[in-house]
């Protein structure tokens, strides 16, 4: 534990330039789509393929990264990602590339990366002390923020610049630096509750379940979650027609709007990594869904000449954001046993992914049957009520006090 900072530095500057080169791919890719279909529902199926696979494989994933080496899982799972990049750009190179392929190999980069998320933030409570997870989930936040603002444009930049052969090459090339930065830091893995002779799978996986379902305010906590998540997903897909629709805007202001929520996460994920809170994390986070909420709802009623009160709302939400996810991450870290917490990250990762699916299919709809203004006060309205109600929840306010 004396010298996580210095573990952390090895291991975020590998993840910064792959996190970093796979927001330049994925964007490359959406552009690539966009320029060669001009469809919708391609740009729909292209991002269902990329998240579907760790919706559904989630669960199980979470027992392989609690049994495994999670330095190796890491590795393993970040070369193949690489590999996949790399077929993809050998196929770009022979030319023979076709919209099923890029379905196809989204869906395996996707594999991957279910196997990676959860081992890296069950890796997190093992380096760093536990009065410093809140901080480190705020830098967690500030590299994800940095590669949402810088990879949307550096992804048309050297699209424009570069066959995409090459800039498919990026994503192998951040994948080596992120696997051989691992290669210098000693990762422990957890000591097992309890030792088995014969391993189950299902018997795991129901573990996993049991130990967020056994506690009360663990439980309902997450309940909460899970709500705000199935309100907040298609609202999210619609700020673009928000943007061009409700306030008659051009690309140029839609663009503006995704680049200011990111700014506002960086801004946020900053002020958690500098400031020592000491208010409760479920106070943060409560916190958090009433301010998103709000944002929503005052978005949703303005007129159509307020875009610019809109970019300011956009910007609060995006500060609000890693409130939640940040102070949310941490407490399951101090809360639950390391040796669960691959198999809580994966199932709390599906169940979250779950509403994206439901949003992705349900946009055009949502926005046809009730309008993209009413969705966002609709959707602002629940969560706002959902962020107080859970002030309110003595189980989850005592959740600290039990860890």
């Amino acid at each position: 534990m004396e010298s996580w900072k210095k573990k952390f530095a090895v291991i975020w500057s590998g993840q910064l330039f792959s996190i970093l080169s796979s927001a330049i791919v994925q964007f490359a890719i959406v552009l690539w789509l966009s320029f060669e279909t001009k469809s919708a529902e391609v740009l729909s199926f292209a991002m269902i393929a990329a998240l579907l696979p760790q919706t559904l494989i989630g669960p199980f994933v979470g027992v392989f990264v609690d049994r495994w080496s999670r330095k190796r899982t890491m590795i393993l799972a970040d070369s193949f990602v690489a590999f996949c990049s790399a077929v993809l750009a050998l196929l770009f190179y022979l030319d023979c590339v076709e919209i099923w392929h890029i379905y196809a190999l989204l869906a395996f980069r996707s594999v991957g990366s279910a196997f990676h998320n959860p081992a890296m933030e069950a890796s997190v409570p093992l380096l760093a002390p536990e009065s410093e997870l809140l901080r480190v989930s705020g830098i967690n936040q500030v590299i994800y923020s940095i590669c949402n603002i810088a990879g949307p444009a550096l992804g048309a930049v050297f699209m424009t610049s570069f066959d995409m052969t090459y800039v498919l090459m990026f994503d192998v090339v951040g994948a080596i630096i992120a696997c051989g930065s691992l290669l210098f830091v000693f990762i422990p893995n957890p000591e097992k509750k309890s030792e088995e002779t014969e391993r189950d799978v299902l018997r795991e996986m129901r573990e996993g379940f049991n130990v967020v379902y056994e506690k009360i305010g663990l439980r309902r906590m997450m309940m909460i979650s899970i709500t705000v998540t199935f309100f907040l997903m298609p609202v999210a897909t619609l700020f673009p027609l928000m943007t061009l629709n409700h306030f008659n805007g051009n690309a140029f202001q839609m663009s503006l709007v995704e680049v200011i929520w990111g700014v506002g996460m960086l801004i946020g994920g900053a002020i958690l990594s500098i400031w020592k809170f000491k208010v409760r994390k479920t106070t943060l986070i409560n916190a958090s869904y009433v301010v998103l909420g709000l944002t929503f709802l005052f978005s949703g009623v303005l007129p159509d000449s307020g875009f610019l009160y809109f970019v300011i709302l956009t910007a609060l939400a995006g500060v609000s954001a890693p409130f939640f996810h940040g102070p949310f991450t941490s407490l399951l870290q101090i809360y639950i046993h390391p040796s669960y917490l691959g198999r809580v990250f994966s199932l709390l990762g599906s169940v979250s992914m779950l509403p994206s699916m439901v949003g992705l299919a349900a946009t055009g709809y949502i926005a046809d049957t009730i309008g993209v203004a009413n969705s966002f006060i609709i959707s602002g309205a629940v969560i706002t009520v959902a962020g107080i109600y859970s002030f309110f929840i003595k189980t989850i306010r005592s959740l600290e006090q039990e860890s």
